[in-house]
């Protein structure tokens, strides 16, 4: 097995406010329990919160690796030969790509809570997705080690 010339991984975590809507649940939840006695008010409280915390977690699991001449995002493996040019997108065109740029085949990584994104062409003729949407805090961290993994592959 390969690696890339420069290894990446980026979790794409939830923000920090999720975790205290979260708790907004529970409490929502403990008041709605309330007339029904301590005890419920108490599994609402708890159960509100672990339910909404492990949705949270859940969804800010997903991770983007560049590793052993590959891309994965999330469910997705792509070959790294598969690959081509990447574009930075700021926060103002990552929205454009989201929305009325979008392509209906692509693929994508979308978290919205992350305001920039990485655009990936797929040039591989037999794929019929046109490009890789990928949500990224690092845009350019992670474009690099594209770059660099194609470099190191051939």
């Amino acid at each position: 097995m390969q690696l890339s010339a420069a290894p990446y991984e980026e979790r794409l975590t939830a923000p920090r406010s999720w975790w205290l809507i979260s708790l907004m649940v529970g409490v929502a939840l403990a008041l709605i329990m309330l007339p029904f006695g301590t005890l419920p008010l108490l599994g609402g409280l708890v159960g509100g919160t672990a339910v909404a915390a492990v949705m949270a977690s859940a969804y800010g699991s997903v991770r983007i690796r560049v590793v052993g001449g590959s891309l994965i995002a999330g469910e997705a493996k792509i070959p790294l030969s598969a690959l081509g040019p990447s574009e930075i997108l700021d926060a103002d065109e990552a929205r454009a790509w989201r929305t009325h740029k979008a392509d209906t085949r692509a693929f994508l990584l979308l978290r919205a809570y992350i305001p920039t994104a990485l655009r990936v062409e797929v040039t591989d003729p037999q794929d019929p997705t046109p490009y890789l949407y990928l949500s990224t805090r690092e845009p350019e961290k992670l474009a690099e080690a594209l770059r660099a993994g194609r470099e190191a592959a051939g």
